[in-house]
């Protein structure tokens, strides 16, 4: 079995080293360092590190103007915090004057598993996604966290980073980087594509597992930049394949399945199945089994892509 690390600790090492390499950094978190893992950056930089207590929006409202003063601030809370319950702030203060604000949600999508569904950010994706100037990039794995924290601080604008309170299998080397606008082909296949980001991308490679069992070359793709989105490598899927299944942590409304689906929609229509939750909120449980209860696990993906299949082959 694969290494298994936590993409939120792989942000927390991730922001403590660029703190050494960059004097300019500088983060903030709302009362939950010790889980968003900023308190790593805490510890080594204590006078860079300012806890705003139980108050996410003077947390955002402060990371713009550290961000005016020159700064590159590292704003962290659980997902539901630093979206949902600031969306004003963020869009106002930060998005509105594309300021260099990077802000991190952890413990977001169903994978927060027993803290139930208030705490389960099920739709950050969409809110960050809409916002003008704003970037949104989601890791699959402790590799790809780190270098999307890098990479975020060198760019113009802001940016919702989403990581992940439950420990994931580490996919890549050392030599994956992360680029904003772009997807990588994890696994090639030539019959159906599964296009997947954060924690769904190990899932998606066990459903095409299962596929290739009965002879169905799966396709899977790697999408952690979300917004801006790599629609070459989804039109390319469309065309090479005979349909994409988009598999989230996060509702099919607003995410990457919606993504895909514009891409889809404007430039070169293609067949396209989502997994994720359906209009409903999440609930307190087991991760494993609230896949399994929400048709978000690794048999759902492969049901639906054998669906899709099934019903091009019968229009043919």
């Amino acid at each position: 079995m694969s290494e298994e690390i936590a993409t939120r600790q792989a942000y927390g090492e991730a922001l403590a080293e660029l703190g050494e390499r960059n004097q300019d950094v500088v983060a903030l978190d709302a009362d939950l360092s010790k889980s968003t893992k900023s308190a790593i950056f805490a510890a080594k930089f204590p006078e860079r590190f300012f806890e705003m207590g139980v108050a996410e929006a003077n947390m955002i409202g402060t990371a713009a103007g550290l961000a005016i003063s020159g700064k590159i601030p590292f704003a962290s809370s659980f997902a539901v915090f630093c979206t949902d319950r600031v969306f004003d702030q963020v869009r106002v203060s930060v998005a509105y004057n594309n300021l260099n604000v990077n802000i991190c949600g952890s413990h977001a999508g169903l994978a927060t598993g027993e803290d139930g569904a208030t705490h389960q950010a099920t739709e950050d994706i969409a809110l960050m996604r809409v916002l003008p100037n704003m970037s949104v990039v989601c890791p699959a794995d402790s590799t790809e966290a780190k270098s999307a924290v890098f990479a975020s601080a060198e760019r113009s604008g802001p940016v919702y980073i989403r990581t992940c309170r439950l420990k994931t299998p580490v996919l890549f080397d050392s030599s994956h980087e992360f680029s904003f606008g772009k997807g990588n082909i994890v696994k090639e296949g030539t019959d159906v594509s599964l296009a997947a980001c954060g924690i769904m991308l190990s899932k998606a490679l066990e459903a095409a597992e299962l596929l290739k069992k009965e002879n169905i070359s799966a396709r899977v793709i790697n999408l952690p930049s979300i917004k801006p989105l790599d629609e070459s490598i989804v039109l390319k899927a469309a065309s090479e394949t005979q349909g994409i299944v988009s598999c989230e942590d996060h509702s099919v409304i607003g995410g990457l399945g919606s993504a895909i689906a514009e891409a889809l929609c404007e430039k070169n229509p293609g067949r396209l199945a989502r997994v994720g939750l359906r209009n409903v909120f999440g609930e307190s449980g087991n991760p494993e089994e609230l896949y399994k209860k929400f048709s978000m696990d690794v048999n759902s993906i492969y049901n639906s892509a054998k669906k899709l299949l099934q019903n091009g082959n019968d229009e043919q």
